[in-house]
Formats: C-alpha cells, structure tokens, sequence
C-alpha cells in the first residue's frame, strides 16, 4: 500500500507540473497576443 500511495503522490506531483506548464504556455501565448495587438494598434495611429 506505501508503495502505491508513493506511486500515486509522484504521478500527481508530476500531473500537476505537466498541467501547470501547459497553463502557464497558454497564458504567455495570451500575453503576447496582446501586446501585438497593441502595438499593431499603436503603428496604425503613427500611420
């Protein structure tokens, strides 16, 4: 049982850094998005 509960706690341990990782991409995709739109929109008004 130790030996499952050990296994399962490392599974879930490495699940959530996976998941975390993959939510923090998502983010900073997000983020960069916007700060080209910005700056998109800032270049038109230079025109």
């Amino acid at each position: 049982r130790m030996t499952a509960m050990t296994s399962a706690t490392d599974n879930a341990g490495e699940m959530i850094r996976s998941l975390t990782l993959q939510a923090n991409r998502q983010r900073q995709a997000a983020i960069t998005k916007e700060i080209l739109e910005i700056v998109g929109g800032a270049e038109a008004l230079k025109g």
